[in-house]
């Protein structure tokens, strides 16, 4: 019953609201530390466009790192939880862009939307593993935007002291008031408009390299077990 009530507009409309109110109440009682607050400094000081690189299994506080009156906006999957998230996010000052960072149609028509959004002055925020993974394996697709655009790529994550993991496929991390939690920034990754495709590629490993450093150390600064990237997914043959 509830499955099908979040397939409807108005359930959907309902649930991101409630979602949103709840979400705005747990950062409150989360007791906050930014590490490499110099490089969010920068970020916010900057007029120019920037991409922000997480783990889709982070993407529950990730709203909440973003510091500035200058518009964002977040890559969101076509399928039914993606629809949720979008409308959540919404309601909690980002705006939605709709596909998948993969290959593929619709894939190729989100680069073209999240370009526009660069363009315009729009950060962007992107989950490479999404919307259904590997888990922590990064796609070429925020490469490729990043070339495309001259855009920097920001690896950013976060970690609570309390929290629950789902046995989901990204290991959802489901956080819990009262906590102690960390946001941290990493270096920006920038990739040359003349890029051929192995230094794309090098470049894409660099990226999930980082982002899952980033993790571990946000997991050991407050003393939760690790998650592990999935196996890589096999390559065509």
């Amino acid at each position: 019953m509830l499955k099908r009530l979040l397939r409807t507009e108005i359930g959907r409309e309902v649930a991101s609201r409630l979602l949103a109110a709840l979400i705005r109440g747990l950062a409150r009682t989360i007791r906050w530390q930014i590490v490499n607050p110099e490089i969010a400094d920068a970020v916010f000081r900057s007029d120019k466009p920037v991409i922000g690189a997480f783990w889709h299994n982070r993407i529950m506080l990730m709203s909440k790192i973003w510091n500035s009156d200058r518009p964002f906006a977040m890559l969101q999957s076509k399928h039914s939880d993606g629809r949720l998230i979008a409308r959540t996010i919404e309601h909690l000052g980002i705006r939605d862009i709709v596909g998948s960072a993969g290959k593929g149609k619709g894939g190729a028509q989100a680069l073209r939307v999240m370009l526009k959004a660069l363009q315009s002055g729009t950060g962007v925020g992107v989950t490479p593993d999404g919307p259904r993974g590997p888990r922590m394996r990064a796609s070429g697709g925020v490469i490729a935007l990043a070339r495309m655009s001259g855009a920097p790529i920001y690896p950013v994550t976060w970690n609570v002291s309390r929290r629950r993991v789902l046995r989901s496929w990204d290991r959802f991390i489901l956080a819990l008031p009262f906590s102690r939690g960390v946001y941290i920034w990493g270096e920006p990754i920038l990739v040359p408009r003349d890029s051929n495709a192995a230094q794309m590629e090098a470049l894409r490993l660099e990226l999930e390299e980082r982002l899952n450093q980033l993790c571990a150390e946000a997991d050991a600064a407050l003393g939760t077990e690790t998650i592990a990237p999935a196996d890589p997914a096999p390559e065509a043959s």
